[in-house]
């Protein structure tokens, strides 16, 4: 039986809205992230602790092995059906590789401290 977390979601953001403007999980303000895929202190607007949630690198390190394995089967097929020159895999590989990462890392970053603060997951042992 599934539990109802209706009264702790009600009115957030969905992932997606909250991963590309960078949404407080608590309060829907665009405060999560100072940089690209670097996360606040803290909102300003409603002053949830961003530092109290443990993202980790699982979401780099899973990155790097699908973002990585995609790019080289492609690169693969580009360069056995059309034999391009150096350049022109330096030109289509290395911005998508870029933006492939900050986008994933926005949005891996963005659901895990959701999942976190909607689940209101903590360390074991650690009295709230």
């Amino acid at each position: 039986m599934m539990s109802d977390n209706s009264e702790h979601t009600k009115g957030q953001p969905g992932l997606a809205e909250a991963a590309l403007s960078g949404l407080c999980p608590r309060c829907g303000a665009p405060t999560l992230f100072e940089g690209i895929a670097k996360f606040s202190p803290k909102c300003e607007k409603c002053g949830l602790d961003y530092s109290s949630f443990n993202v980790g690198d699982g979401p780099a390190a899973f990155l790097t092995l699908v973002i990585g394995a995609v790019v080289v089967g492609l690169a693969l097929w580009v360069e056995v059906s059309w034999s391009p020159p150096f350049w022109v895999h330096a030109v289509l590989w290395i911005p998508l590789v870029m933006a492939s990462v900050f986008a994933g890392l926005r949005l891996s970053k963005t659901w895990l401290i959701h999942a976190e603060y909607r689940n209101r997951a903590g360390e074991a042992g650690r009295e709230e």
